[in-house]
Protein backbone atom coordinates (compact mmCIF):
# COMPACT_ATOMS: atom_id res chain seq x y z
CA UNK A 1 0.00 0.00 0.00
CA UNK A 2 1.29 3.42 -0.89
CA UNK A 3 1.72 6.36 1.44
CA UNK A 4 -1.17 8.19 -0.24
CA UNK A 5 -3.44 5.24 0.24
CA UNK A 6 -2.58 5.06 3.92
CA UNK A 7 -3.45 8.73 4.39
CA UNK A 8 -6.76 8.51 2.52
CA UNK A 9 -7.68 5.18 4.03
CA UNK A 10 -10.60 5.25 6.39
CA UNK A 11 -8.65 2.91 8.66
CA UNK A 12 -6.33 5.72 9.69
CA UNK A 13 -6.44 6.83 13.34
CA UNK A 14 -8.95 9.62 14.06
CA UNK A 15 -6.57 11.23 16.55
CA UNK A 16 -3.81 11.50 13.95
CA UNK A 17 -6.15 12.97 11.38
CA UNK A 18 -7.44 15.50 13.84
CA UNK A 19 -3.93 16.55 14.77
CA UNK A 20 -2.84 16.98 11.17
CA UNK A 21 -5.80 18.75 9.66
CA UNK A 22 -7.13 20.68 12.65
CA UNK A 23 -6.78 24.46 12.04
CA UNK A 24 -5.14 26.81 14.59
CA UNK A 25 -7.55 28.65 16.87
CA UNK A 26 -8.39 32.01 15.28
CA UNK A 27 -8.08 33.78 18.65
CA UNK A 28 -4.27 33.51 18.54
CA UNK A 29 -3.86 35.55 15.35
CA UNK A 30 -5.14 38.91 16.59
CA UNK A 31 -3.13 38.52 19.80
CA UNK A 32 0.10 39.10 17.85
CA UNK A 33 -0.99 42.40 16.31
CA UNK A 34 -1.68 44.33 19.51
CA UNK A 35 1.66 43.18 20.90
CA UNK A 36 3.52 44.72 17.99
CA UNK A 37 1.44 47.84 18.24
CA UNK A 38 2.23 48.03 21.93
CA UNK A 39 5.94 47.79 21.25
CA UNK A 40 5.81 50.57 18.67
CA UNK A 41 3.81 52.81 20.98
CA UNK A 42 6.09 52.02 23.95
CA UNK A 43 9.11 53.53 22.17
CA UNK A 44 7.36 56.82 21.58
CA UNK A 45 7.28 57.95 25.24
CA UNK A 46 11.05 57.61 25.94
CA UNK A 47 11.78 59.53 22.76
CA UNK A 48 9.38 62.24 23.72
CA UNK A 49 10.80 62.40 27.25
CA UNK A 50 14.34 62.65 25.89
CA UNK A 51 13.30 65.40 23.51
CA UNK A 52 11.60 67.23 26.34
CA UNK A 53 14.73 66.99 28.51
CA UNK A 54 16.85 68.34 25.67
CA UNK A 55 14.51 71.29 25.22
CA UNK A 56 14.47 72.01 28.95
CA UNK A 57 18.25 71.82 29.10
CA UNK A 58 18.57 74.19 26.17
CA UNK A 59 16.14 76.62 27.80
CA UNK A 60 18.02 76.47 31.10
CA UNK A 61 21.34 76.96 29.34
CA UNK A 62 19.96 79.88 27.38
CA UNK A 63 18.62 81.47 30.54
CA UNK A 64 21.95 81.02 32.35
CA UNK A 65 23.84 82.45 29.37
CA UNK A 66 21.48 85.42 29.22
CA UNK A 67 21.98 86.14 32.92
CA UNK A 68 25.75 85.71 32.90
CA UNK A 69 26.90 86.70 29.46
CA UNK A 70 26.58 90.42 30.19
CA UNK A 71 24.66 91.37 27.06
CA UNK A 72 25.31 94.83 25.75
CA UNK A 73 28.41 95.54 27.86
CA UNK A 74 30.41 98.44 26.42
CA UNK A 75 34.18 98.12 25.86
CA UNK A 76 36.16 98.54 29.07
CA UNK A 77 33.81 96.50 31.30
CA UNK A 78 34.72 92.89 32.01
CA UNK A 79 33.00 90.30 34.13
CA UNK A 80 33.58 86.95 35.79
CA UNK A 81 31.64 84.45 37.85
CA UNK A 82 32.30 83.89 41.54
CA UNK A 83 30.80 83.45 44.96
CA UNK A 84 30.16 86.02 47.65
CA UNK A 85 32.51 85.47 50.57
CA UNK A 86 33.11 87.05 53.96
CA UNK A 87 36.21 86.84 56.12
CA UNK A 88 35.91 84.15 58.79
CA UNK A 89 36.95 85.01 62.33
CA UNK A 90 37.60 82.30 64.90
CA UNK A 91 36.61 83.12 68.48
CA UNK A 92 39.11 81.13 70.55
CA UNK A 93 39.99 80.74 74.20
CA UNK A 94 43.12 82.34 75.60
CA UNK A 95 43.52 79.82 78.40
CA UNK A 96 42.65 76.18 78.85
CA UNK A 97 39.46 75.75 80.81
CA UNK A 98 35.86 74.67 80.99
CA UNK A 99 33.06 76.51 79.21
CA UNK A 100 30.63 77.83 81.81
CA UNK A 101 28.09 79.69 79.67
CA UNK A 102 27.26 79.95 75.98
CA UNK A 103 25.38 83.12 75.06
CA UNK A 104 25.14 82.78 71.26
CA UNK A 105 24.34 80.14 68.69
CA UNK A 106 24.67 79.52 64.97
CA UNK A 107 22.85 82.11 62.91
CA UNK A 108 22.83 84.78 65.61
CA UNK A 109 24.00 88.23 64.54
CA UNK A 110 26.36 89.63 67.17
CA UNK A 111 27.77 93.10 67.70
CA UNK A 112 31.41 94.02 68.18
CA UNK A 113 32.34 93.50 71.83
CA UNK A 114 29.30 91.33 72.60
CA UNK A 115 30.00 88.46 75.02
CA UNK A 116 29.22 85.15 73.33
CA UNK A 117 30.62 82.70 75.91
CA UNK A 118 32.11 82.70 79.41
CA UNK A 119 34.75 80.32 80.75
CA UNK A 120 34.91 78.97 84.31
CA UNK A 121 37.05 81.49 86.25
CA UNK A 122 36.75 80.28 89.85
CA UNK A 123 40.49 79.73 90.11
CA UNK A 124 41.21 83.20 88.77
CA UNK A 125 38.65 84.71 91.15
CA UNK A 126 40.48 83.08 94.08
CA UNK A 127 43.80 84.39 92.81
CA UNK A 128 42.27 87.85 92.47
CA UNK A 129 41.12 87.83 96.11
CA UNK A 130 44.58 86.78 97.25
CA UNK A 131 46.28 89.55 95.30
CA UNK A 132 43.76 92.10 96.53
CA UNK A 133 44.67 91.09 100.10
CA UNK A 134 48.33 91.59 99.24
CA UNK A 135 47.49 95.05 97.97
CA UNK A 136 45.86 95.91 101.28
CA UNK A 137 48.86 94.56 103.15
CA UNK A 138 51.27 96.57 101.00
CA UNK A 139 49.21 99.72 101.53
CA UNK A 140 49.42 99.29 105.32
CA UNK A 141 53.16 98.63 105.11
CA UNK A 142 53.58 101.82 103.14
CA UNK A 143 51.58 103.80 105.66
CA UNK A 144 53.69 102.37 108.49
CA UNK A 145 56.90 103.27 106.68
CA UNK A 146 55.69 106.83 106.15
CA UNK A 147 54.79 107.11 109.86
CA UNK A 148 58.24 105.85 110.86
CA UNK A 149 59.80 108.38 108.54
CA UNK A 150 57.85 111.22 110.09
CA UNK A 151 58.82 110.07 113.57
CA UNK A 152 62.45 109.80 112.65
CA UNK A 153 62.39 113.26 111.09
CA UNK A 154 61.24 114.61 114.45
CA UNK A 155 64.10 112.79 116.19
CA UNK A 156 66.61 114.21 113.74
CA UNK A 157 65.22 117.70 114.22
CA UNK A 158 65.44 117.48 118.01
CA UNK A 159 68.95 116.01 117.92
CA UNK A 160 70.08 118.75 115.58
CA UNK A 161 68.74 121.40 117.97
CA UNK A 162 70.67 119.82 120.86
CA UNK A 163 73.85 119.85 118.88
CA UNK A 164 73.35 123.50 117.96
CA UNK A 165 72.78 124.57 121.59
CA UNK A 166 75.68 122.56 122.92
CA UNK A 167 77.98 123.90 120.24
CA UNK A 168 77.05 127.43 121.41
CA UNK A 169 77.62 126.62 125.11
CA UNK A 170 80.96 124.83 124.80
CA UNK A 171 83.00 127.99 123.94
CA UNK A 172 81.49 129.77 126.94
CA UNK A 173 82.26 126.97 129.33
CA UNK A 174 78.67 125.99 130.00
CA UNK A 175 78.94 122.56 128.32
CA UNK A 176 81.71 120.10 127.77
CA UNK A 177 83.14 118.93 124.51
CA UNK A 178 82.30 115.37 125.43
CA UNK A 179 78.59 116.22 125.60
CA UNK A 180 78.79 117.86 122.19
CA UNK A 181 80.49 114.80 120.71
CA UNK A 182 77.83 112.51 122.13
CA UNK A 183 75.06 114.64 120.68
CA UNK A 184 76.74 114.71 117.28
CA UNK A 185 76.92 110.91 117.38
CA UNK A 186 73.21 110.75 118.21
CA UNK A 187 72.50 113.08 115.29
CA UNK A 188 74.42 110.85 112.89
CA UNK A 189 72.49 107.81 114.12
CA UNK A 190 69.18 109.65 113.71
CA UNK A 191 70.10 110.65 110.16
CA UNK A 192 71.00 107.06 109.31
CA UNK A 193 67.65 105.87 110.67
CA UNK A 194 65.93 108.58 108.64
CA UNK A 195 67.60 107.32 105.46
CA UNK A 196 66.56 103.76 106.33
CA UNK A 197 62.97 104.87 106.80
CA UNK A 198 63.02 106.63 103.43
CA UNK A 199 64.33 103.46 101.79
CA UNK A 200 61.60 101.46 103.54
CA UNK A 201 59.01 103.76 102.01
CA UNK A 202 60.46 103.10 98.55
CA UNK A 203 60.34 99.33 99.14
CA UNK A 204 56.76 99.56 100.40
CA UNK A 205 55.77 101.55 97.33
CA UNK A 206 57.31 98.94 95.02
CA UNK A 207 55.55 96.15 96.91
CA UNK A 208 52.25 98.00 96.55
CA UNK A 209 52.86 98.46 92.82
CA UNK A 210 53.62 94.75 92.37
CA UNK A 211 50.49 93.74 94.26
CA UNK A 212 48.41 96.21 92.26
CA UNK A 213 49.77 94.85 88.97
CA UNK A 214 49.00 91.31 90.11
CA UNK A 215 45.39 92.36 90.69
CA UNK A 216 45.29 93.99 87.26
CA UNK A 217 46.66 90.81 85.68
CA UNK A 218 43.98 88.73 87.40
CA UNK A 219 41.32 91.10 86.17
CA UNK A 220 42.68 90.96 82.62
CA UNK A 221 42.75 87.15 82.70
CA UNK A 222 39.20 87.04 84.02
CA UNK A 223 38.09 89.44 81.31
CA UNK A 224 39.86 87.36 78.65
CA UNK A 225 37.84 84.35 79.78
CA UNK A 226 34.73 86.15 78.59
CA UNK A 227 34.80 85.46 74.85
CA UNK A 228 33.62 88.47 72.85
CA UNK A 229 32.90 89.00 69.18
CA UNK A 230 35.66 91.18 67.73
CA UNK A 231 33.41 92.53 64.96
CA UNK A 232 29.82 92.66 63.88
CA UNK A 233 28.50 89.70 61.92
CA UNK A 234 26.63 86.40 62.05
CA UNK A 235 27.78 83.32 63.93
CA UNK A 236 28.53 80.66 61.31
CA UNK A 237 29.55 77.68 63.48
CA UNK A 238 29.48 76.78 67.18
CA UNK A 239 32.22 74.25 67.78
CA UNK A 240 32.03 73.69 71.56
CA UNK A 241 29.24 73.57 74.15
CA UNK A 242 28.68 74.20 77.85
CA UNK A 243 30.75 71.98 80.14
CA UNK A 244 33.37 71.07 77.57
CA UNK A 245 37.03 71.55 78.47
CA UNK A 246 38.97 73.21 75.69
CA UNK A 247 42.72 73.79 75.44
CA UNK A 248 44.41 77.16 75.17
CA UNK A 249 43.53 78.54 71.77
CA UNK A 250 40.57 76.17 71.45
CA UNK A 251 37.93 77.29 68.97
CA UNK A 252 34.42 77.92 70.30
CA UNK A 253 32.79 79.93 67.49
CA UNK A 254 33.44 80.87 63.88
CA UNK A 255 31.80 84.10 62.77
CA UNK A 256 31.72 86.11 59.55
CA UNK A 257 33.05 89.65 59.36
CA UNK A 258 30.10 91.70 58.13
CA UNK A 259 32.41 94.58 57.21
CA UNK A 260 34.51 92.58 54.72
CA UNK A 261 32.35 91.08 51.98
CA UNK A 262 33.98 90.28 48.66
CA UNK A 263 33.92 88.15 45.51
CA UNK A 264 36.90 86.59 43.77
CA UNK A 265 36.74 86.27 40.00
CA UNK A 266 39.24 85.01 37.43
CA UNK A 267 40.04 86.91 34.25
CA UNK A 268 42.46 86.22 31.39
CA UNK A 269 45.64 88.21 30.92
CA UNK A 270 44.23 90.56 28.30
CA UNK A 271 41.51 91.70 30.69
CA UNK A 272 43.30 91.44 34.05
CA UNK A 273 46.20 93.54 32.75
CA UNK A 274 43.89 96.53 32.29
CA UNK A 275 42.45 96.45 35.81
CA UNK A 276 43.89 98.69 38.53
CA UNK A 277 43.57 98.83 42.28
CA UNK A 278 40.50 100.81 43.21
CA UNK A 279 38.75 100.21 39.88
CA UNK A 280 34.99 100.57 40.08
CA UNK A 281 33.03 97.31 40.09
CA UNK A 282 29.53 95.92 40.47
CA UNK A 283 28.33 92.63 41.95
CA UNK A 284 25.09 91.02 40.80
CA UNK A 285 23.95 87.97 42.74
CA UNK A 286 21.91 85.22 41.14
CA UNK A 287 19.44 85.50 44.01
CA UNK A 288 18.94 89.24 43.34
CA UNK A 289 19.52 89.74 39.59
CA UNK A 290 17.86 93.17 39.61
CA UNK A 291 20.25 94.69 42.17
CA UNK A 292 23.78 95.80 41.27
CA UNK A 293 25.94 96.23 44.38
CA UNK A 294 28.76 98.83 44.07
CA UNK A 295 32.22 97.51 44.88
CA UNK A 296 35.93 98.24 44.39
CA UNK A 297 38.90 96.18 43.25
CA UNK A 298 41.11 95.56 46.29
CA UNK A 299 43.38 92.72 45.09
CA UNK A 300 45.01 91.68 41.81
CA UNK A 301 47.08 88.50 41.73
CA UNK A 302 50.69 89.08 40.71
CA UNK A 303 50.98 85.66 39.11
CA UNK A 304 48.63 83.72 36.86
CA UNK A 305 47.19 80.47 38.11
CA UNK A 306 45.10 77.60 36.90
CA UNK A 307 41.41 78.33 36.74
CA UNK A 308 39.51 76.47 39.49
CA UNK A 309 37.11 73.86 38.20
CA UNK A 310 34.20 75.51 40.00
CA UNK A 311 34.65 78.77 38.12
CA UNK A 312 33.28 79.15 34.60
CA UNK A 313 35.23 81.46 32.34
CA UNK A 314 34.21 83.40 29.31
CA UNK A 315 36.81 81.77 27.12
CA UNK A 316 37.47 78.11 27.81
CA UNK A 317 40.71 78.35 25.86
CA UNK A 318 42.28 80.49 28.56
CA UNK A 319 43.79 78.03 30.98
CA UNK A 320 45.75 80.51 33.09
CA UNK A 321 43.81 83.26 34.79
CA UNK A 322 44.48 86.10 37.25
CA UNK A 323 42.49 86.28 40.47
CA UNK A 324 40.75 89.60 41.02
CA UNK A 325 39.01 90.49 44.28
CA UNK A 326 36.22 93.04 44.40
CA UNK A 327 35.03 94.21 47.81
CA UNK A 328 31.74 95.81 48.75
CA UNK A 329 32.03 99.22 50.42
CA UNK A 330 31.95 98.61 54.22
CA UNK A 331 29.72 101.66 54.73
CA UNK A 332 27.01 99.95 52.68
CA UNK A 333 27.16 96.92 54.95
CA UNK A 334 26.53 98.75 58.22
CA UNK A 335 23.34 97.54 59.83
CA UNK A 336 22.97 94.72 57.29
CA UNK A 337 24.87 91.97 59.07
CA UNK A 338 21.79 89.74 59.00
CA UNK A 339 21.94 89.78 55.19
CA UNK A 340 25.42 88.26 55.00
CA UNK A 341 25.15 85.05 53.01
CA UNK A 342 28.55 83.62 52.28
CA UNK A 343 28.59 81.37 49.23
CA UNK A 344 25.90 83.06 47.14
CA UNK A 345 26.89 82.78 43.46
CA UNK A 346 26.86 85.76 41.17
CA UNK A 347 28.75 87.86 38.64
CA UNK A 348 31.23 90.66 39.26
CA UNK A 349 31.65 93.39 36.65
CA UNK A 350 34.83 95.51 36.61
CA UNK A 351 35.18 98.82 34.78
CA UNK A 352 38.68 99.64 33.56
CA UNK A 353 37.84 102.99 31.94
CA UNK A 354 36.20 105.56 34.27
CA UNK A 355 34.93 107.42 31.22
CA UNK A 356 32.73 104.47 30.24
CA UNK A 357 29.23 104.73 31.68
CA UNK A 358 27.70 101.76 33.41
CA UNK A 359 24.74 100.17 31.65
CA UNK A 360 21.41 101.00 33.24
CA UNK A 361 21.10 97.55 34.83
CA UNK A 362 24.53 97.96 36.49
CA UNK A 363 24.39 101.57 37.67
CA UNK A 364 23.83 100.60 41.30
CA UNK A 365 21.58 102.76 43.39
CA UNK A 366 22.76 104.49 46.55
CA UNK A 367 20.47 102.44 48.72
CA UNK A 368 21.18 99.09 47.10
Amino acid sequence: MSVDDSVDSPAASPEVDAEIIAPQPPAKLPAVVPAAATRRGGWRWPKRAALLLVLLGAAAGGTYWWLHSGPGLPPGIFFGNGRLEADEIDIDTKFAGRIATVLADEGDVVKAGQVVAVMDTRDLQASLKKDQALVSQAQKALEQAKANLAQQQAVVKFTQQQVDRTAYLVPHGYATQETLDQQKQQLDSALAALNANAAAIGAAEHALDAATHAVELDQVNIADNALVAPKEGPIEYRVANVGEVVPAGGKVFTMLDASYLYMDIYLPTAQAGRIKFGSDARIVLDAYPDHAIPAKVVFIASQAQFTPKTVETQDERDKLMFRIRVRIDPDRLKGRADMIRSGLPGVAYVRTDPAVAWPSQLEGKAGS
